[in-house]
């Protein structure tokens, strides 16, 4: 059971425990922010209007680069270079 919860899923994406978890914490602050700026933007909208869409399309590209990056494979510009197609 520990093997499952705790080994397992970071081995997967070839991190160990704690790079995983530096990884995750790195995505759940930026996904805060962009939460609180989601709410502020349905409160005002006309204050950050781009601020959710571009923390989602960032934390993406990084998700696929860092992915690519530990797997050996290469990947095509189109492939990182995401636009932001729905702005909240």
């Amino acid at each position: 059971m520990f093997k499952t919860l705790f080994i397992d899923h970071p081995k997967s994406v070839n991190e160990t425990y704690v790079e995983h978890f530096f990884v995750a914490m790195s995505f759940s602050m930026k996904l805060f922010k962009a939460a609180f700026a989601s709410f502020i933007h349905a409160i005002v909208p006309g204050l950050c209007v781009k601020t959710g869409s571009k923390a989602i399309t960032e934390l993406h590209v990084r998700m696929v680069a860092f992915r690519v990056k530990n797997t050996g494979e290469t990947a095509s510009n189109s492939e990182l270079d995401e636009t932001i197609e729905y702005m909240i």
